[in-house]
């Protein structure tokens, strides 16, 4: 696994470590910034994550993105997120 630290929370699925890669969680589809519910799920990554160092394995890419399996202290962001509904349709 690779290792950063969480500079920017884009959106509720997508952020940025030191050095500027964004990274979109893989399996989790969090709604955009400017639509309903799309501020709550941007907080809730920046509560889990936001100024941390995250470990994460790259899936898969997508819109330049790094897609990922991110950990924090060793529990699942990405569980974690689905755990609050944000789960890709069919999941």
């Amino acid at each position: 696994m690779t290792k950063g630290k969480v500079t920017r929370i884009i959106d509720g699925d997508t952020f940025k470590v030191q050095g500027g890669k964004a990274i979109r969680l893989a399996n989790v589809r969090a709604p955009e910034l400017g639509t309903k519910g799309g501020a709550k799920a941007r907080n809730e990554l920046k509560e889990r994550i936001g100024g941390k160092t995250v470990s994460y394995n790259t899936v898969g890419k997508s819109y330049g993105r790094d897609v990922a399996n991110v950990k924090v202290a060793g529990k699942s962001v990405n569980q974690g997120m689905r755990n609050k509904g944000y789960t890709k349709k069919g999941k």
